[in-house]
């Protein structure tokens, strides 16, 4: 049994490779699923981002299991394995381990500290237990991952004024066009992203924004979180005419084809209107065409690196102290790992004294007649089940706490030759 992650991220794709990739909420469970049914991948979860998609799973046979999770990738995508290959990262065990809990932490995002990663990990938890592909394993990694983000957010100022995607576009956009007061901006959508879009534009000083929406009840939700403000709320059945009447767009909805292309914009913008579009949504909402308009500038997730980059050396300091703190929970999760060695033989020890107990308890009630083991057997049960945990505690104890490999595996041989155990075989699945 092996941990892996095969994935890729805003490190080693471009965002038209990452929409590829990109798993849809309402397919996660399906992709689940089919991981799960491959022979020799045990456990499976799917974190899907805007800036990554990475598949975490438990392999009987690593080798194997990693060819099945790469199969998936190339078929999901539709990318050959020799284009994908070039921007995939294996990543094995401990350096898995470390992986998870660096990006749960915010380390690995495009903007080192930033919050959101982490609700997505824990999302991507929930996921993988509903629909059954997180077992014993994942279950302890994703857990020990999820209190790793929350400690270094608490014991490190990593997270204080972290900036988002969402900080990082609004920035952006403010060194393209410096009076955001006097922009007329759209923003297309109305979930998390927005929302923080919305936040920043402001405290900018944007004050004329437009909120397009295809639920109305989403959008109007939206627009009660910024009480005061003079939010104005469209059907995005309005979206191209509210465009043709902005200066400024964003974009960050779920739609899994673009919503602008541009034979749309040609038929909206006069010839020497200017428009700015920001696209934070991968699967990109906006089609790299509408560059070829001379009177359109269009930036996706991936040109906002140059100003995440100024904020990024202030952080790294604090990204150091975190490293700390992660080799910690690293350290942890790896001893649970290495106490799953010596569940099989505790196992078969406790089922032959289990054994025993009961077959010695049946001969001694027979003894002892029917009446007096109506009346007692309750009691004699309670104490030979106690007299066996009592005995079997400190070896169990000593066992999962033994340290030195080499002696923890003679322990163990040395308890399967005395008490003549049979091996019960790997007892951590999927299902358990």
């Amino acid at each position: 049994m092996n941990i892996a992650v095969v994935g890729l991220s805003h490190k080693t794709a471009p965002v038209e490779v990452r929409e590829k990739l990109s798993i849809a909420e309402d397919s996660k469970a399906g992709a689940i699923a089919q991981l799960c049914s491959y022979p020799h991948i045990n456990e499976a979860a799917v974190l899907s981002t805007c800036n990554r998609l990475e598949i975490y799973i438990v392999a009987s046979e690593t080798e194997n299991g990693i060819r099945e999770a790469t199969q998936f990738l190339s078929e999901h995508s539709g990318l050959g394995l020799h284009q994908l290959r070039q921007h995939l990262f294996i990543l094995l065990h401990q350096d898995a381990v470390m992986h998870l809990m660096r990006v749960a932490s915010g380390l690995d995002s495009l903007v080192i500290g930033e919050g959101q990663i982490l609700s997505q990990v824990k999302h991507t938890y929930k996921l993988g237990q509903q629909h059954k592909g997180i077992g014993v394993v994942l279950n302890r990694l994703f857990k020990q991952a999820i209190s790793a983000g929350k400690r270094v957010r608490a014991e490190t100022s990593i997270g204080t004024g972290a900036v988002s995607i969402s900080s990082a576009a609004v920035e952006l956009a403010q060194m393209k066009a410096p009076n955001l007061a006097a922009c007329r901006v759209a923003v297309v959508g109305a979930g998390k992203m927005s929302r923080l879009l919305v936040r920043h534009l402001l405290s900018k000083g944007a004050g004329q924004i437009s909120i397009l929406n295809r639920s109305p009840e989403r959008a109007q939700a939206l627009v009660n979180e910024f009480n005061g403000a003079n939010l104005r709320l469209h059907p995005l059945s309005e979206m191209l005419p509210v465009i043709a009447a902005s200066d400024l767009v964003f974009t960050s909805t779920a739609a899994t084809d673009p919503l602008l292309d541009r034979a749309k914009l040609e038929l909206i913008l006069a010839t020497q209107q200017s428009l700015m579009l920001f696209d934070i949504a991968v699967p990109r909402n906006v089609h790299s065409d509408v560059n070829e308009l001379s009177q359109v500038q269009a930036f996706n997730v991936d040109d906002l690196k140059a100003v995440v980059a100024q904020n990024q050396e202030s952080r790294r300091q604090m990204a150091m102290e975190a490293e700390a703190l992660l080799e910690e929970e690293q350290e942890a999760f790896d001893i649970w790992w290495r106490s799953l060695e010596t569940v099989p033989t505790i196992s078969s020890l406790r089922e032959k004294i289990e054994t025993i107990r009961e077959q010695e308890l049946e001969k001694a009630l027979s003894r002892l007649g029917t009446e007096f083991a109506d009346k007692h057997q309750e009691v004699i049960e309670a104490l030979t089940r106690g007299i066996v945990n009592k005995i079997l505690h400190d070896p169990m104890v000593q066992l999962r706490a033994q340290q030195d490999i080499e002696a923890r595996r003679k322990a163990m041989q040395a308890l399967q030759l005395l008490f003549n155990l049979n091996s019960m075989g790997n007892i951590v699945n999927r299902n358990t």
